[in-house]
């Protein structure tokens, strides 16, 4: 998200009680306790830099224990974030048989008006009610071509380029950078209630290309390429996401996640709630082309991210970002680091 229409699962639980919400889970998940030295790169991270993404969400957490944390957290000096950690929480490794896997995302960052014309023909459009209280409303097909949204103000801006508006509505959020140089930044406001159907899957379906060559990138360069046919590939997903402009956030400042607080590029993870309770530090292994070793914090979540050791790295603002994002799907290894007495509460009573 990357993780289709990332924003579709809307906020989870805020406290650790999600990590066991359902027998299910738990008779289907192993953990295993780890101690520090067992974490590969672990004495080289700057722990400074997670600590501040701690601090971002740790205050939203409802559970007593998690409280007293984050009051202590924010009275550490820079130099100590790193014994914080080491004190107070122990690695768990969280197994549900499935291989890990991580992959990224990014926020985009389109050109675009508040007003329409010229290069600028494609609109961001808030949701109408009708769309809302439906549940299920009318495909992208239908709100692009019926002329069911047209003059009534749901326009929020105008872009330049309509494959990147469609990525910015699998992101879930973004900004627009308007002729002036201002800037709107703009979340999920909602979707239409149909299920996501994969435009690189249909491109390899179709023969034009095979799997391991599909990135975003490329399929942009399709759809500009053929314009009438990228329209219609386009169209071959008939989910439509809405938004809602986002103010109050500073330009400094990453997007706002599941927690509705800011994330930080490269120490915010994108998890499954079901496994991972929301604002609890995880330490990444991540492997591929460019092995990542760091402490993130689990502040957002995906509806395709789905499983113990399933994650979602966010990789920053922009182009560049995006490129990194489009690229990654690697294997690795996550541990949740969870206070000392929750940790322990979750071995098997015969260890």
């Amino acid at each position: 998200m990357i993780s289709a229409f990332r924003k579709a699962l809307g906020t989870a639980a805020l406290c650790g009680a999600a990590l066991w919400a359902t027998s299910e889970v738990r008779a289907e998940t192993s953990y295993r306790l780890a101690s520090f030295d067992q974490l590969d790169g672990w004495a080289q991270d700057d722990h400074e830099k997670a600590l501040g993404a701690f601090l971002e969400t740790c205050r939203d957490l409802k559970a007593s224990d998690w409280q007293s944390l984050c009051a202590l957290a924010q009275q550490q000096p820079p130099s100590a974030a790193r014994s914080f950690f080491e004190l107070f929480f122990r690695p768990v490794l969280i197994e549900d048989g499935k291989q890990a896997l991580f992959t990224g995302y990014f926020e985009p960052e389109l050109r675009g008006s508040r007003y329409r014309g010229g290069r600028y023909q494609y609109p961001v459009y808030k949701m109408p009610a009708e769309a809302r209280r439906a549940g299920t409303w009318l495909t992208r097909r239908q709100i692009l071509t019926s002329g069911v949204m047209e003059g009534r103000g749901l326009e929020i801006a105008w872009v330049d380029d309509p494959v990147e508006l469609f990525f910015l509505q699998i992101q879930g959020s973004g900004r627009i950078r308007l002729p002036d140089g201002r800037v709107i930044r703009v979340g999920y406001g909602g979707a239409n209630g149909h299920n996501y159907r994969s435009i690189g899957q249909e491109l390899v379906r179709r023969g034009i290309y095979n799997a391991h060559q599909v990135s975003a990138q490329v399929i942009q360069n399709w759809v500009k390429r053929n314009p009438a046919a990228g329209r219609e590939l386009l169209f071959h997903n008939p989910t439509y996401v809405f938004f809602r402009e986002v103010t109050g956030v500073k330009s400094s400042k990453g997007p706002l996640g599941a927690m509705n607080r800011s994330i930080t590029a490269m120490r915010s993870v994108a998890i499954d709630p079901s496994y991972t309770p929301l604002g609890a530090p995880v330490w990444v292994e991540k492997d591929g082309a460019r092995h990542v070793r760091q402490l993130m914090i689990a502040q957002d979540t995906g509806s395709a991210i789905k499983g113990a050791q399933r994650a979602d790295i966010f990789i920053g603002t922009g182009n560049q970002a995006g490129q990194e994002a489009g690229k990654l799907r690697d294997p690795g290894r996550m541990f949740v680091l969870l206070p000392i007495q929750r940790a322990y509460a979750l071995l098997p009573e015969d260890l």
